[in-house]
């Protein structure tokens, strides 16, 4: 049986937000995986968007990732 895709859009913003916390969460030492390849598709899913996400090294990152924090959170009423 081939297998066939999924594509999953993500704005920018919630690409950078999503990044970064995938990376932090792949750099912890424990994890409740019930199968090695849950964990291999995250580090599959962090080394794409690295590709794909601009600004990651960017001298201004912190501030990039607070702007896009701020317009992806739910407005506070």
């Amino acid at each position: 049986m081939a297998e066939t895709s999924i594509a999953i859009e993500l704005t920018r913003d919630q690409a950078l937000v999503f990044f970064d916390w995938l990376a932090r969460f792949n750099k912890r030492n424990h994890h409740d995986f019930e199968d090695q390849a849950e964990q291999r598709i995250l580090w599959d899913i962090e080394a794409d968007l690295e590709k794909r996400v601009t600004g990651l090294f960017a001298d201004d990152y912190v501030e990039r990732l607070a702007a896009a924090r701020a317009r992806v959170r739910d407005p506070v009423d």
